[in-house]
């Protein structure tokens, strides 16, 4: 029988399992088939590492109950990926011959170690469809700088990994070949061609075509001509589609997206009568503006501005009817950065994996808005009346300005082992500034560095909306919604969700502090 994991929360709705190396897609399917059973609340995602399981969106007190005195061994009807599936690579990638004087072979010696190695699906990370292979008997350092950019199909190196690039991308692994194997395609089920748990074999050809990328569908003029639509006049510093996003995927490297501001999402939407997680545009301090084909009616929330049509100053945060031919114009932020604008119907862009928000890390989703582009809009439905403003979204109203102060509440965990006693007073005492470099993956603070007890490797693993990664500068990253499904950074606790829809609204220079608990049943140190 395997051994017990550990279970460790993430802030209050998740839980990380440390595990045995080699047995995290064990354990996921394990969790997978008790909420199947009914014995656990379905989690958001469950999400292996190398060594841990990251189960989201359940209470870690309930996990821990659902899993006492179970075992993977136990459960007959987890998944097995029994079938290898063969990677045909030319081995004639640019580091080859570094690889070969790193373990003191030749380069033929290395291809025949690479093709001869049983590879298995670790974990999934990085960039949807990146698998993480286990099997190497030999580490490789990684590249001292990164390149900026790695083709897709490149197979590479790092560590006791391989890793095949599913898109081009920058990267640091050492690249020793090249395959045309599609790795993530949208129409598929799964997306990804390996999952945790596969088993891969690479076999050397001669030649290959160059590596198809996945191109997610996009709504272009010419396809929704004759439809309701928006046809960008001014696209703004960065205008997005944003709904919900798309969760259930980060085991694959599927960022979650969505809109930063949820309450103010939501609240944009009721007014117009449409379902709360109906697409909507998210402007960034610099607003948006665009020419509508039909009649419709309209709503803006989220970082207050000035909003006009056709040249006609409207209200604010109320539902308003804009004629066919008008111009809606929504002017830069007069505080916090993101507003939000819904459409009766909803921004009806085709889905992606079940969403049709844009994720600028992964390039999931439709493009940012560009002048002259044209986004089709959906119909009304014919019961669909404006709704009233709601309690739940009030979070939406409480925009901070570049000299304001956000508070944040953060629950400590699931690495605050890795700091310094001094360290956690510095977080709990200290005054942080919001970066410049702050966007939608994650808020930068700048202030008083929060130290590491010392500098050493850590595994990667999942990550959870509202986790403060520290980097070895010591500066705290709040991760928001297009964060990556994984790191290798300590995590040295999680803020509240209640909390980061402020946070998305801070400006540059505005002031955050942390109001820090420690999670029920540890030391608050």
């Amino acid at each position: 029988m395997e051994h017990a994991p550990q279970l460790t929360p993430v802030g209050t709705t998740a839980a990380r399992l440390t595990v045995e190396p080699g047995t995290a897609a064990s354990w996921r399917s394990l969790v997978l088939a008790l909420a199947a059973e009914g014995l656990l609340p379905p989690p958001a995602d469950v999400v292996p590492a190398h060594r841990t399981v990251l189960v989201d969106g359940v209470d870690p007190v309930v996990l821990a109950a659902a899993l006492e005195g179970r075992s993977p061994a136990e459960q007959s009807a987890a998944p097995h990926h029994n079938d290898v599936v063969t990677i045909p690579t030319v081995y004639d990638g640019e580091d080859l011959a570094e690889v070969a004087r790193f373990w003191g072979v030749d380069t033929d010696t290395v291809v025949a170690r690479h093709t001869a190695t049983d590879f298995v699906v670790d974990f999934c990370g990085f960039a949807p469809g990146f698998a993480y292979l286990t099997g190497l008997d030999a580490e490789v350092p990684r590249h001292p700088t990164p390149r900026t950019r790695v083709p897709a199909g490149a197979v590479a190196l790092a560590g006791r990994y391989c890793g095949i690039y599913p898109s081009a991308s920058p990267g640091g692994w050492r690249l020793i070949g090249r395959t045309s194997v599609r790795l993530f395609d949208v129409t598929a089920d799964p997306p990804a061609l390996l999952p945790p748990g596969t088993r891969v074999r690479f076999t050397a050809v001669g030649e290959q075509p160059p590596a198809g990328e996945d191109a997610p569908p996009r709504a272009e003029a010419s396809e929704v001509a004759g439809h309701r639509t928006i046809t960008v006049v001014r696209p703004g510093a960065l205008t997005t589609v944003q709904d919900t996003g798309r969760g259930g995927r980060a085991h694959l490297g599927v960022p979650r997206s969505g809109a930063l501001d949820q309450p103010a999402a939501r609240l944009a939407n009721r007014l117009v009568g449409n379902p709360v997680g109906a697409a909507v545009l998210e402007t960034t301090l610099h607003g948006v503006a665009g020419r509508l084909s039909h009649p419709t009616t309209v709503a803006v929330t989220g970082a207050p501005a000035t909003v006009r049509v056709d040249g006609r100053p409207v209200e604010f945060g109320v539902a308003i009817p804009v004629p066919a031919g008008a111009v809606l114009d929504i002017g830069s932020a007069t505080a916090g950065v993101r507003s939000y604008v819904a459409f009766a119907g909803g921004v009806a862009v085709e889905p992606v994996l079940g969403s049709r928000s844009t994720d600028l890390l992964s390039g999931l989703g439709p493009p940012p808005l560009a002048a002259g582009q044209s986004l089709p809009l959906g119909r009304p439905t014919e019961t669909a009346e404006p709704g009233p403003f709601a309690d739940a979204d009030a979070g939406s109203t409480a925009i901070t300005g570049s000299t304001g102060e956000v508070i944040l509440r953060l629950t400590l965990g699931p690495d605050d082992d890795w700091f310094t006693a001094e360290a956690l007073r510095t977080l709990r005492q200290g005054t942080y500034a919001v970066s410049p470099a702050s966007n939608r993956v994650g808020v930068r603070l700048r202030g008083p560095a929060v130290d590491w007890a010392e500098q050493r490797e850590m595994d990667s693993a999942a990550m959870v909306l509202g986790a403060v990664q520290v980097p070895p500068d010591g500066e705290p990253l709040v991760f928001l919604a297009d964060h990556p499904t994984t790191g290798g950074y300590p995590v040295i606790g999680v803020v509240d969700h209640d909390d980061l829809a402020a946070l998305a609204q801070a400006r540059p220079g505005a002031t955050v502090r942390f109001q820090v608990t420690a999670p029920m049943g540890s030391d608050a140190r």
